[in-house]
């Protein structure tokens, strides 16, 4: 058995899949309406494979350049003495890394166009079944982008260790610096789809919304606004494809930090002595079953239940168990004794306890993140009595509330790294991040279902159903909203940990042990990297803005210039709009892109490692208090608008859409749309490609600066 435990990570990855193809399968049995909803589905599924083919094409090109570069890195086999232990099959890994990502935001979006019309339907019968089908449609997306991640790494993982077997003592760290490569593909494309998505969806949603909801006074996805399948399709563009790459960039990277830091501890062990490079990803594997158990948990009786405690429910049962079973699989694979990493010695049981850390940091951030965001909670209750007051007070409640809910996830945050230290040094961190991480198929399935029930709520409107079904999806994507806030909340903590641990592998490849902020250049260094993630965020809202503003225009125009579209005898134009914002989002993600990845290579071979290190401090502290700031700030205004559909109390008086404080509220929405789905989701990407980039540079650019 011990012989064959290098093979149980893929295979629990092809489970993950032949699980994840019997799901879309049912999906796609599953009634999906009438002519007109099946109309509706099919542009909105032609919208968003048009934008992802074009997508792609652009990104081909960088994919290219990529490999080039990594292929001639790795011919590089000392510099200024220093032995480097890379090759040239480092570009394949990278090739393979970008392809997977790809892959897994295509699978996310693909059953997304498929379940959004067939919610419909469903919720034509009962809330019951609505739910059934839209978390099927994201279970799909979380078992495709676990099973993925584990697969490939836990695949080329083997392959590598076969091709390098020559190299003897190197075998390993030549095996891991290669896979390096891997994440580094799949972070690049994730950070691509995630902005690109993110302005695509955000400057369509914008453009409905200014001039639809509030200029012409028509529903939110009425038929009548030519901007409204321009909408739909970013919510599978930017909320689905874009988060699947996400989430697969983080789950991989997560992975190879922890495997990393795992080679640095020297072990006797029945495992090839690998057994901490090997543990992170048994128990992701793991966490592809227990998710898959979690998932069976997720049901509710009737249309009163409530689809929140419903999640919650299957959440909990996917984590507890992978804790439990972390704890035998920690015994079994690590040996007895003291392991030592660096300056840390500790026991198998320390290791346990990290990942328990881990864990618990996950929950806190879910639990705080829910409260901050979900309807009937203070804090959007809040937003809501301010917009009472016009739209600047909106405007302020949200960005208070934004502001105050960094406070205990970031103590949470730093508990958690000083806990997970004291019980196992640096590999402790990484250990913790990777038991986050674990669930990452039961995450994504929570928060792939939004954009589903958004969707069907979109073609329900579109598609004049009864407003029952209006009702029954609008739970679902009230729901939705907030889970989707819970899921950035978790990927920016686990973002956290995972970069502290790549910051601690980049330290240990580049030859430095640490980093000096007394330095008049490190301290410039990390500067410098707390301002990235505001240009960075400035240009992806700006990017936003911009398209909103050619998008609200031309549904003017349309208005101005189409007779009939008000009275349902003229046709609106809607793929112009499509065009607007397919054209918008591939030319602006380009520059946001560059910065995450060229800054880190400027800034290491001008001024050496110990400033890059400053400056990767810099962006994550920054980064994460970004994140966590515009992804909840962006979710309470969404919500705040949200309670208006079922009408609140202000004052002893009772406000409803259409209501002065309802525009108000949609204002707030509109501007805290690119702040959660644009720039908030893409702070967790960006601190970790930056620091993959570090990670992969690190051997060549050891001794610059000195």
């Amino acid at each position: 058995m011990n012989d064959y435990v290098i093979y149980l990570t893929p295979a629990l990855g092809v489970l993950g899949l032949v699980v994840m193809a019997f799901k879309s399968a049912w999906v796609s049995k599953q009634d999906d309406g009438d002519e007109t909803m099946k109309e509706l589905a099919r542009h909105i599924a032609d919208g968003a494979m048009a934008f992802l083919k074009a997508e792609w094409k652009v990104l081909s090109i960088f994919v290219l350049l990529t490999m080039i570069f990594l292929t001639y890195s790795g011919t590089i086999t000392s510099i200024n003495g220093k032995e480097i232990h890379s090759s040239w099959v480092i570009s394949i890994a990278f090739l393979i890394g970008a392809v997977f990502s790809a892959t897994a935001g295509y699978i996310g979006m693909k059953v997304a166009t498929k379940a959004n019309v067939r919610t419909t339907q469903a919720a034509r019968s009962s809330l019951k079944q609505a739910l059934k089908v839209s978390f099927t449609g994201g279970t799909v997306m979380g078992l495709g982008v676990a099973g993925l991640a584990v697969l490939g790494l836990g695949g080329l993982f083997i392959i590598f260790l076969s091709m390098f077997a020559g190299l003897g003592v190197h075998q390993i760290k030549t095996t891991i610096e290669v896979l390096t490569g891997f994440s580094l593909g799949a972070e690049s494309i994730a950070l691509f789809s995630r902005v690109g998505g993110g302005i695509y969806t955000k400057a369509a949603d914008v453009g409905a919304d200014l001039v639809g909801k509030v200029e012409a006074g028509i529903p939110e996805d009425d038929v009548r606004n030519p901007a409204t399948i321009a909408d739909n399709v970013g919510d599978n563009v930017g909320d689905v494809a874009g988060m699947g790459a996400d989430l697969f960039g983080s789950y991989v990277a997560t992975i190879l930090a922890t495997m990393v830091l795992g080679q640095e501890i020297v072990v006797k062990d029945a495992f090839g002595n690998m057994s901490p490079i090997l543990l992170p990803m048994v128990i992701c594997g793991l966490g592809i079953v227990f998710s898959i158990i979690g998932t069976m948990f997720v049901r509710i009786h009737d249309d009163k239940s409530s689809v929140q405690n419903a999640l919650n429910i299957g959440n909990w049962v996917s984590m507890i168990l992978t804790v439990a079973a972390s704890f035998f699989v920690v015994q079994w694979l690590l040996p007895d004794g003291p392991l030592t990493s660096r300056a840390s010695t500790f026991t198998k049981i320390d290791v346990f306890y990290s990942i328990v850390v881990g864990t618990v940091v996950g929950a806190i951030m879910s639990v705080v993140t829910e409260y901050f965001t979900a309807m009937g909670k203070k804090p959007v209750l809040s937003i809501v009595q301010q917009s009472s007051t016009g739209h600047a007070t909106n405007i302020i409640g949200g960005l208070a509330v934004g502001m105050k809910s960094t406070v205990i996830p970031i103590l949470t945050l730093g508990s958690g790294i000083m806990a997970s230290y004291y019980f196992a040094g640096l590999y402790g961190v990484a250990i913790a991040a990777a038991g986050m991480m674990a669930t990452t198929a039961m995450q994504l399935a929570i928060d792939a279902f939004g954009p589903i029930a958004d969707n069907a709520g979109g073609i329900a409107e579109m598609s004049k159903l009864p407003p029952e079904v209006r009702e029954r999806t609008d739970n679902l994507d009230a729901v939705g909203n907030t889970t989707a806030a819970t899921g950035k909340g978790f990927a920016i903590a686990s973002a956290a940990l995972t970069s502290l641990a790549l910051f601690a592998a980049f330290v240990g490849m580049a030859g430095i042990d640490r980093i000096d902020i007394y330095k008049a250049n490190v301290l410039a260094g990390l500067f410098v990297g707390g301002m990235i993630p505001f240009i960075f965020s400035a240009l992806c809202i700006q990017a936003v803005g911009k398209a909103a503003m050619e998008m609200v225009e031309e549904v003017r125009r349309q208005f101005r210039e189409i007779p009939g579209i008000m009275d349902h005898t003229g046709e609106p134009e809607y793929e112009k709009c499509v065009a607007i914002s397919t054209n918008a989002s591939i030319k602006q993600m380009l520059l946001p892109g560059a910065i995450a990845l060229n800054v880190p290579v400027l800034i290491g071979f001008l001024f050496g490692p110990e400033v890059l290190g400053g400056l990767l401090a810099g962006v994550t502290v920054s980064g994460v208090l970004m994140g966590i700031f515009q992804s909840n700030a962006g979710g309470a205004w969404d919500n705040a608008k949200k309670s208006f559909e079922k009408g609140v109390m202000i004052n002893g008086e009772m406000y409803y859409k259409g209501s002065e404080p309802h525009k108000a509220s949609v204002t707030g929405d509109t501007v805290g749309d690119p702040f959660k789905d644009t720039s908030g989701p893409s702070m967790n990407i960006l601190i970790k490609l930056m620091s993959i980039v570090s990670l992969v540079i690190a051997p060549f650019i050891a001794g610059i600066g000195k």
